[in-house]
Order: C-alpha cells, then structure tokens, then sequence
C-alpha cells in the first residue's frame, strides 16, 4: 500500500470516527465522557492523512518518486485494503447497541457491585423514575426498605427469563461495549409485558420480594410486581 493509499485509509477511519462522535452512534460502543477523546483522535487521524499526502506530493516534486528506477514494478501486498472495510461498516452502517443476546450471555453485574448498605429515602413523585440497578441494588442490598410504600418506573429492554417468561433488561458499561454487563430485573404480577425481545418498554409497578438467581453467574436477580407497561423508544443513552 502506497502513501496515498495509506492517506485515503486514514481519512475513512478519522471520518468515521468523527462521525460516529459527532452524532449519538458513539453511544452505542463506549460511555458519553469519552467523547471528547474520541473527537480528537478522529481529528489527529485526518491531520495525519492530510500529512502524509503532503509528504508524498513534495517527495514526488522533488524526483523522490520511488516507484521508478530499481523500485519500479514492485507491488505492495493489497491485503493492507482490507483496512477500509471497519471504517466503510462505521460509516454506511449502524449497528445496534448491545441488547438481549448481549444480556442473556452474561451474568448480572450485581455479583460484582459492591453497594452502600444503607440508601438514601426516593426522591418526591409518583411514580419514581429509577434506573435498574437503582432500584435492583435497593431490591438485594437493602431488602426492598426503601422501596417499601413506593411506585417506581423502570425502562429497558425486553429479554427472555431463564424460564422464557420476559424479563426487563439493560446494559452497564465500565468504559466500553466490550466490557458490557447486564442488570436484570424480573417481572411479575397480573399486568403481563406482551412484547417482542429487543422492544425497549416503560414499566410501573411496586417492589416485589420475590428473588430468582441468574443462571450465568448465581447473582441475585430481583423482580417488580408490574401495574402498567408501555412500549417507548430507544434512549439516546442505551448504556448505564
């Protein structure tokens, strides 16, 4: 692969990457912090192609060519193209964020939380917007004290319980997708969530003292005793 070849390589990673951290894609792969240094290494990226051309027009001017006299006739290995596919999948291609595949391959990130034993009172309203591994954390570590008395809302998506019954799902991040893990809250009570895997939902409900251990890992997996449900789209964070 030739210099400019390796500028056009360049310019298809640094474009993706700025495009991807310029729009809510990024989201989808590492957690919101990072954007920043995601949006400078696209930027030092195009910096380099646009060096790297440069360098190779002044060595041309400059009767550097090398393809001529004892270099002539040589032919780089192409296999160095190949490099264009990830960054033209980043570019034309959205993949979705990690869902119930994702999910049901890992164990519940509760095994290896560690939680305050005591958690502070809910705030006011009713119904209470929680994040589930708030209300997961308040369910195992604190036997569902705080919860007592209280009507929360949860969103998440839908996956298969170890039983197939639907379970409310979402996934948590340390940095990145690659070290994604799932908090998984199970439902029940006699509003039935009758919805497709993947389907992203807003469920209303009320402690529920039942516990189930998660197949992957032995983790405590809590459950909510379920009022109403709703389906609603994706969030622009899909990640806890």
């Amino acid at each position: 692969m030739n210099r400019q070849a390796q500028a056009v390589v360049l310019v298809l990673f640094g474009g993706a990457i700025l495009k991807a951290s310029l729009t809510d894609v990024y989201l989808r792969y590492v957690k919101e912090g990072l954007q920043p240094f995601l949006i400078a290494a696209g930027v030092l990226l195009l910096a380099a192609a646009v060096m790297t051309l440069v360098h190779d027009l002044r060595g041309t001017a400059g009767g550097q060519d090398h393809g001529h006299g004892h270099g002539h006739g040589h032919h780089e290995p192409r296999v160095g193209w190949l490099l264009i596919l990830p960054a033209a999948g980043l570019l034309l291609i959205a993949p979705p964020a990690l869902g119930s595949y994702a999910a049901g391959q890992s164990g519940s990130v509760l095994a290896s939380t560690q939680i305050e034993s005591e958690f502070s009172p809910l705030p006011p309203g009713d119904p209470v917007p929680l994040s589930l591994m708030d209300y997961a954390s308040r369910a195992v570590f604190d036997a569902g004290k705080s919860l007592e008395g209280r009507t929360v809302r949860l969103t998440g998506f839908v996956t298969p319980g170890p039983d197939g019954r639907p379970m409310l799902a979402r996934m948590v991040l340390a940095c990145c997708a690659a070290d994604g893990r799932p908090i998984k809250v199970g439902l029940t009570g006699g509003a039935n969530v009758d919805a497709p895997v993947d389907t992203w939902v807003q469920v209303v409900g009320t402690y529920s003292s039942r516990m189930d251990k998660d197949p992957v890992n032995g983790a405590e997996v809590p459950y909510l005793e379920v009022k109403t449900w709703e389906k609603t789209t994706a969030p622009r964070r899909p990640y806890e």
